[in-house]
């Protein structure tokens, strides 16, 4: 096939999956003529083209979403064909991931459509589908395991499956857990509660330690600049205060007080003596 060719088929993929996009957002005649459009599309589509496994995989992901919007008996046929493009996907490409998960979905909504105990064909297909999920990549589909696991009451190896999902970060929130209605007949049993408490101490005691860590960090930042500032600096002088400049002593000149040795005496040899009456006469 040119390169034109397979650029054309392309565009005209990603056109149906706008269109199947669409479609699951319309309801009723409107929703199934723009689906009845996608379908052949698709067909369209895989004439001859290496896109053959993308296509059948949104093929079988758009009957999927179309299947969930119906009540039985109409959605167990719509489910049907949707199981039967993811399996054509895998023939096509047996590596392709999504395919194998979402058929394994499309066969547990099938089962629960069709109101079959666990035992059936139909959650054993979908086992078969995670297990080769997880042998793509490992743990992928731990979860969708541990709820065909739970609903069989096989509860120890529910437990595995739910602890490899969450190693792998691959397990749902607990509230959605929970409300998960694979998983209802395990919601009250005291280990599953268990299991999902413990998760929640984790978190916990993980948030304490991210403030510890955080508060640790900032006082090696502040011991280490008061480190610091500490280190004598032979080329800087240290900054005086003024609690530390000592006023300069003042001289004050004091008045000595006037002795009697400093009077000025009168000169007894140039005193002139007072004649003398006797003489006169």
């Amino acid at each position: 096939m040119s390169f034109f060719a397979s650029f054309t088929k392309k565009s005209k993929l990603d056109a149906a999956v706008k269109k199947a996009v669409k479609a699951r957002k319309s309801e009723g005649s409107i929703a199934d003529q723009l689906l009845k459009d996608v379908y052949q599309d698709y067909a369209d589509v895989l004439g001859g083209d290496p896109l053959r496994a993308e296509t059948l995989y949104h093929w079988g992901v758009t009957l999927l979403h179309q299947a969930k919007s119906k009540t039985p008996p109409e959605s167990i046929n719509i489910y049907r064909n949707a199981i039967a493009k993811f399996s054509f996907c895998m023939t096509l490409d047996p590596s392709y991931l999504a395919a194998a998960i979402d058929a394994g979905v499309a066969c547990m909504d099938l089962a629960r459509a069709r109101g079959v105990p666990a035992s059936d064909e139909l959650y054993e297909m979908a086992k078969k589908q995670f297990e080769k999920a997880n042998s793509i990549q490992a743990g992928v589909a731990a979860y969708n395991l541990g709820c065909i696991h739970g609903l069989r009451g096989d509860n120890d190896n529910c437990l595995a499956s739910l602890k490899i999902a969450k190693d792998k970060g691959n397990l749902p929130d607990a509230t959605d857990v929970f409300a998960d209605p694979d998983m209802e007949v395990l919601k009250d049993q005291t280990w599953f509660k268990g299991f999902f408490e413990s998760i929640e101490e984790e978190k916990r005691l993980a948030e304490e330690k991210k403030k510890a860590d955080v508060l640790a960090a900032e006082e090696e930042i502040k011991r280490k600049k008061a480190a610091k500032e500490a280190v004598y600096d032979p080329y800087k002088s240290p900054k005086e205060s003024k609690q530390d400049v000592k006023p300069e002593s003042v001289v004050v000149a004091e008045d000595k007080p006037v002795t009697k040795s400093s009077e000025v005496k009168p000169n007894e040899s140039t005193q002139q003596s007072k004649p003398d009456s006797s003489d006169e006469s």
